[in-house]
């Protein structure tokens, strides 16, 4: 029995490996912090024996409260991704397998390959009306990259719509979401897709975390740094990618931005507003109610019942990139976050949360996008 985390993404510690029936983990921290939770890797051992999971000191862990109700997620062949019943005691997660076939990978959430990441962007960029942009790099030395989608030139009146994904690189989620909303905006057969792009250019940043990313870890950067409280003083000592992406939007504007994530105790998709900023007024509540209702009506997958507190006005921490935006740009600005575990207004016991359904539900944020777009200036 052999147990690897040494790919990409790869984070696991191996405590204790002697018999199946008793393997003992730990999750290791993200760099120069204390945050751990993401995990991802890869057992080699005999098919059709039960194997005895135990990842140990899940207290300490991030976000203890996430691994209530969570089910772990496997997979064979690293592109059908299933979830494995889980229990959780307050300290340990215990989960047992019987593998059909001698590999198998467990991971916190399906990840998203840096290939599958240049992919999406070459794909995209193979599109006559997407651009790719390298925006500067990473400490690591990895891409900042932007997908510009629509025409900039004919017309200078057109909204300008930001969508950024994966400050926190262990969600994953947010990425896939990416994929599903770039797919639908390029079709050329959808009409939503299509009306957009008469109306608005798109700014696309599908990982604004690569280095993170590549590391396995579930929050930081490379050096141990929370991208999503750097949207105030930005350096490129320690921030690049927001440093980068802020410059990028004073040179082109925002009309609309949007801020994918993932939750890991909510087991709800939801939208956190800008409530608390000094300039919301209004016009931004009727635009954020808006937006709201239309996903309502889009999709089950959206509700907004379960979601975070609201900030009181004037209290926003405005070093949050979804504040700080609709600050700065007077625009809409949406967190959208996405669970770890399961939508539970529609649940899935076998796959629970799945990758093909982020695709769907970011497919289904562009049609809320296009409701929105004539009442924002």
């Amino acid at each position: 029995m052999k147990i690897f985390s040494n790919f990409e993404s790869g984070s696991i510690n191996v405590v204790k490996a002697d018999s199946k029936d008793d393997i003992q983990l730990t999750i290791p921290n993200d760099n120069n912090s204390e945050l751990h939770q993401w995990f991802h890797f890869r057992l080699e051992s005999e098919a059709q024996q039960t194997h005895n999971f135990k990842i140990l000191d899940l207290a300490n862990s991030a976000y203890p409260e996430g691994w209530k109700g969570y089910d772990v997620v496997a997979s064979y062949d690293r592109e059908e991704w299933f979830r494995i019943p889980s229990e959780f005691d307050g300290d340990t997660l215990s989960f047992s397998v019987i593998p059909e076939n001698s590999s198998m990978y467990f991971a916190y959430f399906a990840p998203y390959s840096y290939d599958r990441h240049q992919d999406l962007l070459h794909l995209a960029q193979s599109h006559y009306n997407c651009r790719l942009e390298t925006l500067g790099h990473t400490l690591d030395n990895r891409d900042m990259s932007l997908l510009v989608i629509g025409d900039e030139a004919s017309d200078t009146e057109k909204k300008k719509v930001w969508v950024i994904a994966r400050q926190h690189p262990g969600e994953t989620m947010a990425e896939w979401f990416v994929e599903g909303l770039v797919q639908r905006l390029l079709d050329e057969t959808d009409t939503v897709g299509r009306a957009l792009l008469e109306k608005a250019v798109f700014y696309v940043v599908p990982n604004m975390n690569p280095d993170g990313s590549a590391r396995g870890h579930l929050r930081l950067n490379a050096i141990g740094v929370n991208l999503n409280r750097e949207w105030q003083t930005p350096s490129l000592e320690n921030s690049p990618e927001v440093y980068y992406v802020r410059e990028k939007m004073f040179e082109t504007g925002v009309d609309l931005f949007l801020d994918i994530h993932g939750d890991e105790a909510i087991p709800y998709n939801f939208v956190a507003g800008s409530e608390g900023i000094p300039s919301y007024d209004a016009r931004l509540e009727n635009l954020e109610n808006m937006f709201k209702q239309a996903l309502l009506t889009i999709t089950p997958e959206f509700q907004v019942e379960h979601g975070y507190d609201k900030d009181k006005p004037g209290e926003a921490n405005l070093t949050v990139g979804s504040n700080w935006v609709a600050e700065q740009f007077n625009c809409l600005s949406y967190t959208i976050e996405m669970p770890f575990k399961d939508h539970n207004n529609q649940p899935d016991s076998l796959y629970g949360w799945s990758p093909e359904r982020s695709v769907a539900f970011g497919s289904d944020t562009l049609a809320a996008a296009l409701v929105v777009m004539d009442h924002l200036r």
